[in-house]
């Protein structure tokens, strides 16, 4: 299971170096990103350090997609036990895929509107301006390393938050 690190930078080039610091410590490049306000990541962060998804689209069309899925394969299945519905095996492939589709298609336009997790949980430190660095990596060792290596080029680790609240 992959660990989240999140450290606070007051600048780009703090911010960059601390990227690259965890880069070489062993962090995939595509476990590692730069996130602050909208204004400066997009004149200041280069394309391939900004976070993969700064909404929470993807997840909310997969849960979506699975709720959907399973509501329809239920309709279908009461559709087909029930003789005054006289539904065939093939209407409750039907009902599921049309739950899935509606399912994913509903939750994804949801979630659009939300922001990432990490958005979410630090607002505060974005909105004063800061850039956060973040990792994400399973190996204990390795983080470990890149951890101290991002904070030793200038950052500050941030306790972990979860919509508000510390843990």
């Amino acid at each position: 299971m992959k660990t989240r690190r999140v450290f606070s930078a007051p600048d780009i080039g703090t911010a960059e170096n601390a990227l690259d610091a965890a880069i070489r410590m062993g962090i995939r490049p595509d476990h590692a990103a730069l996130v602050g306000e909208s204004e400066i990541e997009m004149l200041q962060v280069p394309d391939a350090q900004k976070e993969a998804s700064p909404t929470d689209f993807m997840p909310a069309a997969l849960r979506g997609i699975v709720g959907g899925s399973v509501i329809g394969l239920i309709g279908g299945i009461v559709g087909m036990v029930l003789p005054a519905v006289g539904m065939h095996w093939s209407g409750v492939v039907l009902t599921t895929l049309v739950g899935a589709t509606v399912g994913g298609w509903s939750a994804a336009l949801a979630g659009s509107s939300v922001p990432s997790e990490v958005r979410r949980d630090y607002k505060q430190e974005i909105a004063a301006g800061q850039l956060l660095v973040v990792i994400d990596e399973e190996d204990e060792a390795v983080l470990e390393r890149a951890s101290d290596a991002v904070a030793a080029a200038g950052t500050r680790r941030l306790q972990v938050v979860r919509h508000g609240l510390l843990h």
